[in-house]
C-alpha cells in the first residue's frame, strides 16, 4: 500500500530519442493517473519531446532536433551531420541545464541508454533507469559498455527496468540485481479509436508501416505501393491494403508519391489499376492502432510501430531503406530483438525486392502454424498491455521508501 502520497514529490524524465520518449510520456501518464499530486517534468536530450507535449508533461530541457534523430550510432555519416548541426553545442547547453535543475527534484527517472543514465547521475540524486533501448535478445547475452555498468552499479541506481523479461534475467545473472521486468509501455498506447476501416472480413488485409522521419517516410512508402502493385500482378487474388501515415505526411506528399509512381491519389486514397482490377490503398492518419489490430499481416519500415504489431502477434515483412534510421542494419537488429515474427526482405533490385516480399506475404498467410508462432513470440518478445501502470507503482514505492527512511533518519536525529 503506497502511503505518505500528501507530500508532492518532483520527479524528472531523462530520454534520448523518439521511442525512449514515448515511453517515458507513458510512465509519466501513469504516475499522474496513480497519484495527480506529483510534478513531472521531461528532459529529452534528441529532437523536440513531441511524446511529452501530446500528453502535457512540461519540457524543461533546450531543445533543437538533429539530422540523425539520435540514430548516429547506425552511420559515423549521420555524427558527422549532427556534429555539424551543433550537437556539440546543444550537449553543452544540456549540461549547464540540468545542473541547474538537478536540486529542484527528488526522483530522476533515465529512459534508453549511456546518455540519459550520464545525465541522471549528474544531478546526483536517487535515480531509476530504463534501459529501453537495448535487449539481451540481440547477442544473446547483454554486453553493456563500461560506464553503463558503473552507472547502474552505483548506489544512487534504485531500479533497473527493462524492456523484457530474457534481459532482466540475464542481468541478473550478471550480478544486476536491482534488474527487474515490469513491462513494456509501447503497447498501452494502442487503443481503438472505433473508425470504420470499410474492410472486408474475407480478403486479407496488409498493413503499410513507413515510419515517422520525413522525408525518409515517403521514400519508404513509395516502395511499400510498389510492393502492393507487385502482389496484385503475381496472386490473382484479392488484398485490402491500408497504410498508417505520422500526421506530419501531407496530400502534397502524397500527390507526389503517385505522380511519381504513375497512380492516383485522392482524399486518403491511393488507385491504380492493375489488370483490369482497381487497386486502392487507403492511408490514415488517425487509426494506427484499428489498422494494426485488424491486418493480417505487416509492411514494416519502422522501429517502434513494428515493435508493436509484433507485440499483437502480426506477422511483419521489412525492407531495408535508403535510410538514415531504416537501413539493413537497422532492420537486421530489430530481426535479432523481435525474433521470428520479422523477415527482412533485402536487394538492391527494386523490382527483385518487390516481388521477393509478394511472393512472401503470399507464402507466410498460408502458413497457420506460422501465424500462431507469431502470436507467442509476440507476448514474449514484447508483451502485453500494462507495462506503464506496472512500472509506475514500482516507481512510486520507490518514493515512498525514500521518504519513509528519511522520517526514520529524522526520528533518531541523524
Amino acid at each position: 500500500m503506497i502511503e505518505n502520497q500528501d507530500k508532492i514529490n518532483k520527479v524528472l524524465l531523462i530520454s534520448n530519442g523518439h521511442g525512449e520518449d514515448l515511453n517515458g510520456s507513458l510512465i509519466g501518464e501513469a504516475l499522474l493517473s496513480i497519484n495527480p499530486n506529483l510534478i513531472i517534468d521531461a528532459f529529452p536530450l534528441v529532437g523536440e519531446g513531441k511524446s511529452y507535449l501530446n500528453k502535457n508533461i512540461n519540457i524543461v530541457s533546450p531543445l533543437q532536433s538533429m539530422p540523425s534523430g539520435g540514430i548516429f550510432y547506425l552511420n559515423p555519416i549521420n555524427l558527422i551531420k549532427d556534429l555539424s548541426s551543433g550537437l556539440v553545442a546543444l550537449t553543452i547547453k544540456q549540461i549547464i541545464t540540468i545542473n541547474k535543475l538537478k536540486n529542484n527534484y527528488d526522483l530522476i527517472i533515465a529512459i534508453g541508454d549511456i546518455v540519459p543514465l550520464f545525465f541522471a547521475y549528474l544531478t546526483q540524486k536517487k535515480f531509476i533507469s530504463f534501459i529501453v533501448s537495448t535487449s539481451s535478445y540481440y547477442e544473446g547475452t547483454l554486453k553493456l559498455p563500461f560506464l553503463t555498468k558503473l552507472l547502474l552499479r552505483s548506489p544512487s541506481c534504485h531500479i533497473i527496468f527493462t524492456r523484457d523479461k530474457y534481459t532482466a534475467e540475464d542481468l541478473q545473472t550478471q550480478g544486476f540485481k536491482k534488474a527487474v521486468f515490469a513491462g513494456y509501455p509501447i503497447m498501452d498506447t494502442l487503443k481503438l479509436t472505433g473508425k470504420n476501416l470499410e474492410l472486408s472480413s474475407e480478403i486479407p488485409m496488409i498493413a503499410l508501416l513507413c515510419g515517422s522521419r520525413l522525408p525518409e517516410a515517403l521514400h519508404n512508402l513509395s516502395l511499400q505501393l510498389q510492393i502492393c502493385e507487385t502482389l496484385v500482378k503475381i496472386s490473382h487474388e484479392n488484398w485490402q491494403f491500408i497504410g498508417a501515415l505520422v500526421p506530419s505526411i501531407t496530400d502534397n506528399n502524397l500527390k507526389a508519391i503517385a505522380d511519381n509512381l504513375g497512380w492516383q491519389y485522392e482524399s486518403g486514397v491511393f488507385s491504380t489499376k492493375i489488370n483490369h482490377k482497381n487497386v486502392l490503398v487507403k492511408v490514415y492518419n488517425d487509426a494506427f492502432a484499428d489498422i494494426l489490430l485488424q491486418c493480417n499481416l505487416v509492411l514494416g519500415m519502422a522501429g517502434t510501430a513494428v515493435e508493436q504489431a509484433v507485440g499483437l502477434g502480426k506477422p511483419v515483412i521489412q525492407n531495408s531503406g535508403k535510410g538514415p534510421q531504416f537501413t539493413y542494419r537497422f532492420a537486421e537488429a530489430q530481426m535479432r530483438l523481435l525474433g521470428s515474427s520479422t523477415i527482412t526482405i533485402e536487394d538492391n533490385d527494386t523490382i527483385l525486392a518487390c516481388e521477393k516480399t509478394a511472393y512472401k506475404i503470399m507464402e507466410i498467410l498460408q502458413d497457420k502454424e506460422f501465424l500462431v508462432h507469431c502470436i507467442n513470440n509476440g507476448k514474449q518478445r514484447v508483451g502485453e498491455t500494462g507495462g506503464s501502470l506496472n512500472i509506475a507503482k514500482q516507481i512510486l514505492s520507490t518514493l515512498v521508501n525514500y521518504q519513509n527512511k528519511s522520517y526514520d533518519s529524522k526520528d533518531r536525529g541523524l
